[in-house]
């Protein structure tokens, strides 16, 4: 059939018409951008026609320029354009009166935003006669520049009235694809001419709104290249955050695409500036599939393989929130678009993936390169990422050709071994790749020879590389059905979370317990997995460690009685700073197994023998030779500390868990373990718990669980005030070592320098001060001299420099063997008894048991102040060690039968017992404090005295106790003390004042005596602490003074008040206003004396009057015939107390000027 010739010229027609829309050619742009006229003239002039305004002008406007090689350019322009007749048209463009084409536009632009939407007015044209198009043609140059100014201008003025919806005008004159080419020249002109009035990044965002203007705006930035830039920026920043779903949004996309194809250079900035923008992701992927497929052997592309994979794997696990949000909805949106989805970029970028993972499929079960092993594992993050973060759905197509590239054999290199993980996470994350039953052998296949060729992978590459122990572990967590742990280890390896949905795993955990891996066999195969060389927390990756502790929290190994034992033991040997995390937590879990029986089995672990537990601290400090040195400090590593510090928390951590659970045990009559008591002896557990102190973050997970242990059961070997001690010393300490005696220090030495120590003091300070400057490790071989040199430093003739050295020296052996220095410093400073027998020394135990055995020493202690603070550290840490004592006695031998009463009996008793020991320990203490006869007679002044000292120190010491356990100030001061040491206690111990609290109920006791301690007491404090509540407490007291008058018998009263009426001129000194109720006792009580007085015989008025009279104590008196005397002679005593008293009222409780100073 002969086709007419009708439609046979339409369709040249428009094959014509459509070439002449053909877009600006890369080669053009480049040379415009260079200005490079050479490549210019070479083109053709087909290709030369969109850029001919740009060249007009640079040949006819005067240039910038005028170097001779820009003229000798310029004339070449003008050689390309003389054979081209279109450009005379365009040079006529250029006569036009510019400036009053200028004003007009002011004036149009003004006129449309009066008149907003009507063209039917209009500054730069006048009525038309005819179409646009047809008046365009017929115009004269300046008239065609007028209406295209017009139409431009109508449109932006209906863009800034139609802000929702995207404004599209059909305008005559851009439709037709005949003036195209004049219309173009036209825009170029008037746009270079009048930027101010026509800036380009407007005119762009106006041509968007018009028929071809992604063609007209081209050839405008193909015009001003140097606007390329610009342009791009305007019309990615103005664009939509999804750019697929709008007209707009694929028009803007349609004309960045035709930008970025004339300057393939600037692919890579456009496709930034959307990432950056978060806007336009369908142009993102546009331009990444513009670049893999136009241009894929150039230097602008690379590797056109990975860039695809790496651009949407970049966009997706990349560390920016938005970005991932913005282009993970683009996914999302791409999905679920009405229109056919095969027009959209996604569906594109899906064929692309494909594609590319097709080609490095293996063929016929071969294994893949180490590149393709890379790549594969590239797409499957990427196919996880999309499954988890952008609800991705895989086609049918997808799914067969992702298990195909999963089920590949790598290579054995580090890329092959993580290949593995990666599709071991996938098969889990995407359970719905296995779909029949075909395609799970596929799967079972390629995880049981994984499982085969995991030991050829970890002699090739190394132990850190394996996958094997995370497909162990994701067996272990299949058959304890913790679907949460394997979430989590998917999220580690892929990085990606809420990717494993538990209700999908159902068919793939059948096929890992039941087909794969039974319990039996990953308990079997656990135990021959070597340790790991080295452990710490900067190792990656799944190591034998998470496996073991997995099988040993679901009892595997108690189950099916497979001993653990001696990997949990050469794995703690094994391991070092710092530490892994997961460490202590097998320590915990090995512990219970090795205690608590399980509901599934009650077979239990075997715990570590004593044997080999002393076999880890054969390095220990307590191990260096003499002759070792500071060589044996350096050598001793942190690997080796790490084992010791673990080993300490394994035992302190058994020890809590017997002690918890002894009852059960008990009831169930069922032995375990029990480690001996010296053991723990053999172990430096202060250095080594300062070492992990020090660096808490090499032992982070260790640090905070092994003091709580120790807190617990050993308080006292982690006392603060030893671990402030030792750094008080070492920072205070300053060696000044003599000249004349510069003697190294040894044990044979400082010897020597003991025996000599009155004849030739500076030795022994020189071989203490050199002990000072020693490392605290290699002071231990002191240790024993030190402590034996202690009972001769009570000596008076000793100079108290040395024995403040020696103390400093104590100090810090102290604390580096705490357990053994104490015990040794207490059967040093034992009280030497005469005896033919030989002296058995005192115990741990028998210190712990009853520590009043410690203040049984050398009185001379008790004057010597360094020592006597000794004796106190050692007092206060085994006080803590029997309070602990008795509370894990009760622990470990508890009482089945009426449990509940007989605890608390229990309880009761111990605290009872507690109260006795330490309230006694006060009490010695309180009687050191009162001075010696000796003392007494010579009378010594001042507060340099060692009797003020030693007052000092015990006060302090009395403190600690009371803050500890405030009831016991209330027990002491029930039982009372000398009224001599109220002075001293209450200036000397902070915490006495809590004793105003039980004053009242200290004056409720029936025994005189009390009550009179206790109104003493309260006199001291209303001094020390004037209070509201001193108050408070002195008026109780005044009140039960005035009652006491009425209710006690004639001698009882006369003794009472002889040793109460004193007190109350402290009172008024505290508290002024007090003043009035005690003249008014005063008066009474002594209108009391009066009374019995003349009842009994006749007085003179100036025998009782006269205050400075001195008084005769009662024993110096003649002698007395009746007890009737006697009290006549007590209460005469009394009289003059309270004319004492009332006089020094008067004196000391006004209030001074002085105050006010």
């Amino acid at each position: 059939m002969e086709i007419p010739n009708e439609i046979k010229l339409r369709v040249i027609e428009k094959i014509q018409l459509q070439r002449m829309r053909e877009f600006v050619g890369s080669k053009v742009f480049q040379a415009m951008q260079n200005v490079d006229v050479s490549t210019l003239n070479k083109l053709r002039e087909k290709d030369l026609r969109p850029v001919l305004p740009c060249l007009v002008r640079m040949a006819l406007c005067k240039p910038l320029d005028e170097s001779e090689s820009w003229s000798a350019a310029k004339k070449d322009v003008l050689k390309i354009l003389s054979g081209i007749e279109v450009v005379n048209s365009i040079v006529a463009l250029l006569s036009i009166d510019f400036h009053a084409l200028e004003q007009d536009v002011n004036k149009e632009q003004q006129l449309r935003t009066k008149l907003g939407g009507n063209q039917t007015e209009s500054i730069l044209i006048s009525q038309l006669q005819n179409g646009v198009a047809l008046e365009f043609e017929r115009s004269d140059p300046p008239r065609r520049l007028r209406l295209l100014l017009s139409e431009l201008l109508f449109v932006a003025s209906q863009i800034r009235e139609s802000k929702t919806e995207f404004y599209q005008k059909s305008s005559e004159l851009f439709e037709s694809l005949v003036y195209l080419e004049e219309v173009s020249d036209v825009l170029c002109i008037a746009q270079a001419e009048l930027p101010a009035l026509l800036p380009i990044n407007e005119v762009s965002e106006t041509l968007l709104h018009i028929p071809n203007g992604d063609w007209m705006l081209c050839r405008l930035v193909a015009n001003s290249p140097d606007c390329y830039k610009e342009v791009c920026t305007s019309l990615v920043t103005n664009g939509d955050r999804q750019d697929e779903e709008t007209v707009g949004g694929q028009r803007r996309m349609t004309v960045l695409l035709a930008l970025a194809r004339m300057n393939p250079k600037e692919m890579y900035n456009i496709r930034a500036l959307c990432v950056e923008n978060c806007k336009m992701p369908g142009l993102a992927v546009a331009l990444t599939l513009e670049m893999n497929k136009e241009y894929p052997q150039s230097e602008i592309s690379g590797d056109s393989n990975t860039d695809v994979v790496g651009f949407v794997s970049g966009m997706l696990l990349g560390n920016n929130t938005s970005v991932k949000e913005w282009f993970s909805q683009y996914v999302k949106i791409g999905q679920k678009l009405k229109r056919d989805s095969t027009l959209t970029q996604l569906h594109s970028l899906r064929l692309c993936l494909l594609e590319q993972m097709i080609s490095i499929l293996p063929d016929g079960g071969a294994t893949i390169s180490e590149s393709q092993a890379i790549k594969a594992s590239a797409f499957i993050r990427l196919y996880c990422a999309l499954k988890s973060m952008a609800a991705f759905k895989f086609t049918d197509e997808e799914m067969k050709i992702l298990l195909r590239l999963i089920t590949s054999r790598p290579p054995l290199s580090k890329a092959g071994a993580r290949f593995v993980s990666l599709g071991l996470c996938m098969l889990i994350a995407c359970p719905y790749l296995l779909g029949n039953n075909d395609q799970e052998k596929v799967a079972i296949d390629w995880i049981k020879w994984s499982l085969v060729m995991e030991k050829e992978f970890k002699l090739e590459v190394s132990s850190a590389c394996s996958f094997g122990e995370m497909l162990f572990l994701i067996a272990i967590h299949f058959h304890s059905n913790n679907m949460t742990a394997i979430s989590d280890l998917v999220y580690l390896t892929l990085g990606l979370k809420n990717l494993v949905k538990a209700n999908a795993l159902a068919r793939i955990r059948q096929i890992f317990i039941y087909e794969i891996f039974t319990e039996q066999v990953i308990t079997s195969h656990a135990v021959k997995v070597p340790v790991t060389p080295g452990l710490n927390a900067n190792m990656t990756g799944y190591l034998p460690i998470n496996s073991i502790y997995q099988l040993l929290k679901s009892r595997s190994f108690s189950k099916h009685k497979v001993p653990i034992k001696d990997w949990i033991y050469q794995q703690i040997c094994n391991c070092s700073t710092p530490l892994h995390p997961l460490v202590t937590s097998l320590i915990d879990v090995y512990v219970t197994s090795t205690v608590i029986k399980s509901t599934k089995t009650d077979h239990l672990n075997e715990p570590i023998t004593e044997e080999e537990i002393l076999n880890v601290y054969k390095s220990s400090v307590f191990h260096w030779s003499k002759s070792e040195g500071e060589e044996s400090s350096s050598s001793t590593s942190k690997s080796e500390l790490a084992p010791q510090l673990l080993m300490l928390y394994y035992l302190l951590h058994y020890e809590d868990i017997v002690l918890t659970h002894m009852k059960t045990l008990v009831m169930s009559n069922r032995k375990v373990k029990s480690y001996h008591d010296t053991l723990l002896a053999q172990i430096p557990i202060n250095f080594l718990l300062q070492t992990a102190q020090r660096e808490q973050e090499q032992y982070a997970g260790l640090f905070s669980p092994l003091l709580k242990l120790l807190v617990t059961h050993y308080p006292h070997l982690c006392v603060v005030e030893d671990w402030l001690e030792e750094k008080l010393i070492r920072e205070s300490l300053v060696a000044e070592t003599s000249v004349m005696y510069n003697i190294p220090c040894t044990i044979d030495n400082f010897n020597d320098a003991l025996r000599n120590l009155t004849t030739h003091p500076m030795k022994m300070i020189s071989q203490l001060q050199a002990m000072l400057k020693m490392s605290a490790p290699d002071l231990l071989r002191f240790a024993e001299p030190v402590v034996s040199s202690l009972p001769i430093m009570l000596d008076e003739v000793v100079p108290r420099k040395i024995v403040d050295l020696i103390k400093k020296v104590w100090f810090l052996l102290h604390g580096v063997s705490p357990r053994s220095l104490r015990l040794s410093t207490v059967n040093s400073l034992r009280l030497s008894e005469r005896t033919t027998f030989q002296v058995t020394p005192y115990t741990e135990n028998d210190i712990t048991v009853d520590p009043l055995i410690i203040l049984r020493c050398d009185e001379r202690v008790f004057r010597c102040p360094p020592i006597l603070d000794i004796l106190l550290r050692v007092l206060s840490a085994y006080l803590q060690a029997s309070r602990v004592y008795l509370h894990n006695h009760m622990l470990s031998n508890p009482i089945l039968e009426n449990a509940a009463q007989a605890d608390r009996e229990r309880l009761d008793l111990k605290h009872a017992l507690i109260a006795a020991q330490e309230s006694a320990i006060i009490q010695i203490l309180l009687e050191c404090c009162l001075p010696t006869e000796e003392e007494q007679r010579e009378g010594q002044e001042g507060l340099l005295t060692n009797c003020r000292e030693i007052q000092c120190i015990i006060c302090s010491f009395i403190h600690q106790l009371f803050i500890t356990e405030p009831h016991l100030a209330k027990l002491v001061h029930f039982q009372g003390y000398p009224d001599t040491l109220l002075p001293v206690t209450t200036t000397g111990i902070p915490s006495i004042h809590i004793c105003l609290d039980y004053i009242p109920e200290i004056l409720s006791q029936p025994q005189p005596e009390k009550q009179i301690f206790a109104i003493k007491l309260m006199s001291h404090l209303c001094c020390q602490y004037a209070l509201p509540r001193s108050l408070s407490v002195a008026k109780l007291c005044i009140n039960v003074m005035f009652t006491m008058i009425g209710v006690l018998e004639n001698t009882e009263r006369v003794n009472f008040f002889l040793e109460t009426v004193p007190c109350l001129t402290k009172v008024c000194q505290a508290f002024p206003p007090l003043c009035e109720d005690v003249t008014s006792f005063l008066h009474q009580i002594g209108r009391v004396c009066m009374s019995h007085l003349t009842a009994a015989s006749n007085l003179m008025e100036t025998e009782l009057s006269d205050l400075d009279r001195s008084y005769v104590p009662l024993k110096k008196k003649l002698k007395i015939d009746t007890p009737k005397q006697e009290l006549a002679i007590k209460y005469r005593t009394l009289y003059r107390v309270v004319q004492q008293t009332f006089a020094r009222v008067i004196v000391k409780s006004l209030v001074t000027k002085n105050i006010y100073a």
